[in-house]
């Protein structure tokens, strides 16, 4: 592979993007992401919205036990992600919401 792609290099994702807009066009909108160094990938993320990533999840039909959590951030950040093939491309769906951690009672640490 070259080391600039072609916008038709890219075609597979945009496809599905494509095909996804017209299947679930009421489902909330996602920021899209795709890159050439993954040219076979998209990626729909989510930001403070993990009902939106979990509406995606489910109209896809990812199982609930195929979803990856994890925190980042100092343990600030919960990390939701999953990936499902869809029209010929790896839909890569990721969410990212703050960790609420229960207020400390009586100031007990």
């Amino acid at each position: 592979m070259s080391g600039t792609l072609t916008l038709d290099e890219v075609a597979v994702p945009l496809r599905a993007l494509r095909l996804l807009s017209v299947d679930f066009g009421h489902l909330p909108a996602p920021s899209v992401h795709v890159s050439t160094i993954y040219p076979e990938r998209l990626e729909l993320a989510f930001y403070d919205d993990l009902s939106g990533f979990e509406r995606w999840r489910e109209a896809l039909g990812v199982a609930p036990d195929a979803v990856t959590y994890r925190v980042q951030n100092g343990g600030r950040t919960g990390v939701l992600s999953t990936s499902v093939d869809h029209a010929g491309a790896t839909v890569h769906l990721i969410a990212y919401a703050d960790v609420i951690t229960p207020a400390l009672v009586g100031g007990a640490a």
